[in-house]
């Protein structure tokens, strides 16, 4: 069973492969103020120590209405270089295995930022995500304006980012900011549809995946070239393609890309350590397009 806990504004629940972190401060629309900032610190100390899928969404109907207001209200030029919210996005950005952002509702100004630093997105029909910062004499300094452009294109992110404006669900499907709509009631199930997808997969090769995405151009084909080094002397690879030519010599008439075929091989094969089990989840219905 997947253990609970109340972490402050951040309800947290864990499983063997993965754990949600749900934002949870009724009344402020989940807006990230300094003590969520520091539970998600505290929840990337131990996603870092040990490496699972984080589901990241938001209590009664919204991700994160932005950052609180009445805190940024008191925060001076030393708070702004301090950078309080992009230091945590960023360490939520650079967490070994993937980061999904189940959007529902409002994701703006810093919830936006929140969600932008996911490695996936999906989404409802009535989220809306934008940058309002301008509207209230700041700017948008916790990752849109890097992010942002590498997801949609330099061109929507200036209209976006300059002229304040917020993406409806289907724009935002549109725009490539989220890759499915679904139904309110639906968006968890298919994110842990996301996080079940990504447990069938070789751990080690997720996250050196994730670090070759996240490497500099200047990086590249270097990078890719040492972490499959790697992995080509891993015993995760020598089970998964020894069960993958197993399957094919029983059926040779599997098609050569089953990957889903040989994940189910290679989590029956012998193993030299254990393997935690998912939790079973609820089915996911058809996306919203």
């Amino acid at each position: 069973m997947p253990q609970r806990e109340e972490r402050g504004p951040l309800r947290v629940e864990r499983s063997a492969d993965r754990v949600v972190a749900t934002l949870d401060r009724p009344g402020a629309r989940n807006a990230v103020d300094l003590a969520t900032v520091e539970a998600l610190h505290a929840l990337c100390a131990e996603l870092e120590a040990e490496p699972r899928t984080l589901i990241l969404t938001g209590a009664d109907g919204d991700l994160a209405a932005g950052a609180d207001i009445a805190e940024l209200l008191d925060r001076g030029a030393a708070d702004a270089r301090a950078g309080i919210n992009t230091h945590v996005f960023d360490r939520i950005a650079a967490l070994p295995m993937p980061v999904i952002a189940a959007i529902d509702g409002y994701a703006l100004g810093g919830g936006a930022e929140l969600a932008y630093a996911a490695d996936l997105r999906i989404g409802t029909p009535r989220m809306r995500i934008g940058s309002l910062e301008p509207t209230l004499g700041i700017m948008p300094a916790a990752g849109a304006t890097w992010r942002l452009p590498a997801m949609v294109g330099a061109t929507r992110a200036h209209e976006m980012l300059l002229t304040a404006r917020v993406l409806t669900g289907d724009e935002a499907l549109a725009w490539g900011v989220v890759t499915a709509l679904h139904e309110p009631e639906n968006l968890l199930p298919a994110a842990h549809d996301l996080a079940d997808r990504i447990a069938r997969l070789a751990p080690q090769a997720v996250r050196h995946t994730k670090t070759a995405l996240r490497a500099r151009p200047d990086q590249h084909p270097r990078i890719e070239l040492d972490l499959q080094a790697e992995l080509f002397e891993s015993e995760e690879k020598r089970r998964r393609m020894s069960a993958f030519l197993d399957r094919r010599r029983r059926d040779p008439a599997q098609p050569a890309g089953d990957v889903e075929g040989a994940g189910r091989e290679a989590r029956h094969a012998p193993r030299a350590e254990p393997e935690q089990a998912a939790t079973p989840l609820p089915a996911v219905t058809k996306e919203k397009r």
